[in-house]
């Protein structure tokens, strides 16, 4: 008998994630939008119109399901993984939640679940690719560069999102965490632009973000990691502009009597601009160097990613490269390959030489591809 798995949240990446499933698994997908539902029925996903914000709802909706993949906005990401652990379930999560994903965790072994967190792409695969590396040689720098964009740069974002626009907007203001010489350096979202070259994109932009998340944590020894995001030249410039007008403030202004939170306004006039338009095409590009010493010999192991939109399916790539990292990780615990209890993330489940091959199988099988060079 299928197992049963409950996809909460019904974006386009969420949406990816239960096409994917359900070639394997009985899956139901729920999300508070009809619309959002409606394409899944022809992918043989069952569909639940449902508030997920009501957690009442949520705990008695989770039930039936062997695993749950938490797929919603970030900003509801920490209250449901907290929610689906108390109901005793596993779960794989893409929310990238603000959180600190650990303060779930003695919760998480209490229930004796497993919780994959930050599972997509970057946070994500970059985690796995490193969690594999650190135990098989020492590591001394960790960089990762990466981004996803629209194929046609249009005036005047030349920036196109296929995930939540607040989310979006945290990682241009939220403070970004690195580690140099040991040390965890603080640096404002935006900063230390730099200009880079990739094969078959041209040139980027890279600047300062918070996407080491956990890997702050548990990888203490590594002297030096980085990750910067990626967006076509001279987009800096207006987001610092809108950043420091305070377009993306949280905090409550009057307005004609009302109060209001900019960042509300704001996103909500730029998630129509930032919408991908039908038949338009954007690609992921990442680049993930490990630098350290093997066998007593320096290496660096390096990783590129260059994905596109699948023609043939209309599936996006943030979708897939994000998506099917997900899926690779939700067939390993549905399988029992990984069974670690508490919160995981994706750099534990790097450590294990099967789970790391699987993973990279299962993205090649899908058409995403990382090219891997090793230099000495």
């Amino acid at each position: 008998m299928k197992k049963k798995v409950l996809v909460l949240g019904a974006g386009l990446v969420g949406n990816a994630i239960a096409i994917d499933l359900a070639k394997t698994y009985n899956v139901t997908s729920a999300d508070v939008r009809p619309e959002a539902l409606a394409a899944l029925t022809q992918h043989r996903v069952q569909t639940c119109q449902a508030d997920l914000s009501d957690l009442d709802l949520l705990t008695a909706l989770v039930q039936p399901f062997d695993l749950v993949v938490g797929a919603v906005p970030g900003f509801m990401g920490f209250q449901t993984a907290r929610t689906v652990i108390e109901a005793g379930k596993n779960m794989v999560d893409i929310s990238f939640f603000p959180e600190d994903p650990f303060l779930l965790d003695d919760l998480a072994r209490r229930q004796n679940v497993t919780i994959v967190t930050d599972c997509g792409v970057a946070p994500g695969m970059g985690n796995i690719i490193l969690g594999y590396h650190r135990p098989r040689m020492q590591v001394q720098s960790y960089e990762c560069l990466v981004g996803g964009l629209p194929v046609v740069r249009e005036w005047p974002h030349e920036y196109k999102a296929v995930f939540s626009p607040i989310d979006v907007i945290e990682e241009y203001t939220r403070p970004a965490r690195y580690v140099q010489n040991g040390a965890i350096v603080i640096r404002e979202a935006l900063s230390d632009a730099e200009l880079i070259h990739f094969p078959g994109v041209g040139t980027l932009e890279s600047w300062n973000s918070d996407g080491l998340r956990t890997l702050i944590h548990t990888m203490q020894d590594i002297p030096d990691m980085i990750e910067k995001t990626l967006r076509y030249p001279g987009c800096i410039e207006y987001l610092r502009m809108l950043r420091d007008s305070g377009f993306f403030s949280k905090e409550e202004i009057d307005v004609n009597g009302m109060r209001i939170r900019p960042l509300d306004v704001t996103a909500q006039l730029l998630f129509p601009q930032w919408k991908l338009k039908p038949g338009e095409e954007e690609f992921t590009v990442m680049r993930i160097r490990v630098k350290g010493v093997e066998q007593n010999l320096p290496v660096t192991y390096e990783y590129n990613l260059l994905d596109r939109t699948d023609r043939a399916t209309g599936t996006l790539s943030m979708a897939r490269t994000t998506g099917y990292t997900c899926t690779a990780a939700v067939q390993l615990v549905l399988d029992g390959k990984f069974t670690r209890k508490g919160i995981s993330p994706p750099e534990y489940l790097g450590e294990d030489e099967y789970n790391f091959k699987y993973i990279r199988e299962h993205l090649s099988a899908r058409g995403v591809q990382y090219a891997l060079t090793v230099k000495e």
